[in-house]
């Protein structure tokens, strides 16, 4: 009697291990298959997110306004500047000669902030002041038109976002030039004469 009692046990075990691969497998399978398409699509290098940001033009393109807001962006081997519902200005990124890098600070507010720096008892509204200010990044860019005239461009962007702009210009293929390269190295005999 102990042996019928074994093998329905055994019967019974085998059959729960049949459902619980039952449900295994197909999942185990479906968590392979994505992870191959997730390789196989992600894997490849050939496929660059077109780069684009939001920007002010604050002068220099031809047929832009000026301190418009718009969109400039890397459309293949082109630098694209589009304000919103209008044509879009572009320039090749072969014919830019220079990016230059700049910080703009900039009072926000208007007139109720002067009113309250104003009204600020004992000399507040300097304090008001420190607080009232955004900064930006500016970049001024050089390039060559198509008869080989020289002209710039000024675009005002969001902090730390001049530096991603010049560095993809640069990855492009326009002529950046090294800005540390401009800058004067300061002696050590000068350090120590400043400190004293």
């Amino acid at each position: 009697m102990n042996h019928t009692s074994i093998q329905k046990g055994e019967a019974q075990h085998s059959s729960s291990l049949i459902v619980r691969l039952a449900l295994v497998l197909p999942t185990l399978l479906i968590w392979c298959s994505t992870a191959a398409i997730a390789q196989t699509s992600g894997g490849s290098g050939s496929l660059t997110a077109p780069f684009s940001m939001r920007v002010t033009h604050l002068l220099g393109f031809e047929n832009a306004k000026n301190n418009a807001n718009g969109t400039l962006s890397i459309q293949n081997t082109a630098l694209q500047f589009q304000q919103n519902g209008q044509a879009a200005v572009q320039i090749e990124i072969a014919s830019v000669q220079d990016a230059f890098l700049g910080e703009q600070s900039k009072q926000v507010g208007g007139v109720p902030m002067t009113l309250g720096k104003a009204a600020a008892p004992f000399g507040g509204g300097r304090v008001v002041s420190l607080f009232a200010h955004k900064k930006y990044d500016t970049v001024t860019l050089e390039y060559v038109d198509a008869n080989g005239g020289l002209h710039g461009a000024i675009f005002q962007l969001k902090k730390g976002q001049g530096e991603v702009l010049r560095k993809e210009l640069a990855a492009k293929g326009a002529h950046i030039s090294n800005a540390d390269d401009k800058l004067p190295k300061q002696s050590n005999a000068e350090v120590t004469n400043e400190n004293k």
